[in-house]
Parts: C-alpha cells; structure tokens; sequence
C-alpha cells in the first residue's frame, strides 16, 4: 500500500516509459494495447513501446501502487474480453503532476538560456 505521506517529488525523475505511461492514463481508463498507441501518436512517433517495455512497467506501477487495473468492464462487440484496462490511482496522478511541473522548470530554464526557442502561447 502506498505510504500517502509520501512526497511524490520524491520519485522523480520518471523514467520515459513510466512517465508516458502515467500521462497515456491521464484522460482515462485504457488497455495496454491502447496505451502503446497513445504514447507512438502523442511524441510523434519518437517514443514507441514494446510490449516487453510496456507490460514490465505496468506490472511495476501496479505493484507501487501508481495505477491499477479497473474493474470489471462491459464488453463491446469490438472489444477484447482478456484486455485489461488500467487507470491511474490518486498517488499516480500526483506522481505524473509532479513530473509535468519539473519539467515545465526544466524548459523555462532553457528558454532562459536561449536555447530553445519559446513556445507560442508559453508553457
């Protein structure tokens, strides 16, 4: 069980594929399957995530307690009974905000330096 006084700024930085993990689970419930596609579509196509990759994270967000797999779920015609679907827990969600605002400072800071330069509408 997750120690809620734990301080989430405690567990950055995220490691890539368990910061676009948290952040494909941020809109909702999703399978895993749908969360390697979230992650391809969301950079671009610069981050793709095995199944190797995926399923190892997955099994260690759970175990920490990040995210869990969500109940039991009406199958649609189009959908996969043995898919299981996963969402962020409270703790996961203040994990994946914590990562969001450092790397926000992380890009003001090099905004800063001029070397990149800002971008529309700001961060």
């Amino acid at each position: 069980m997750t120690d809620r006084s734990i301080d989430p700024n405690q567990k950055l930085p995220l490691t890539p594929a368990v910061f676009h993990i948290l952040l494909a689970l941020a809109n909702g419930e999703l399978h895993g399957y749908a969360i390697m596609q979230e992650v391809t579509q969301s950079t671009g196509g610069t981050i793709r995530m095995g199944p190797g990759t995926l399923y190892g994270t997955i099994k260690k967000l759970v175990a920490e307690e990040w995210i869990e797999e969500a109940g039991e779920r009406a199958v649609s015609p189009s959908d996969d009974e043995r898919r299981r679907y996963y969402r962020l827990t409270e703790f996961g969600a203040k994990v994946v905000n914590a990562e969001v605002r450092r790397l926000s400072q992380v890009l003001r800071s090099a905004q800063g330096k001029r070397l990149i330069v800002p971008l529309e509408g700001g961060v």
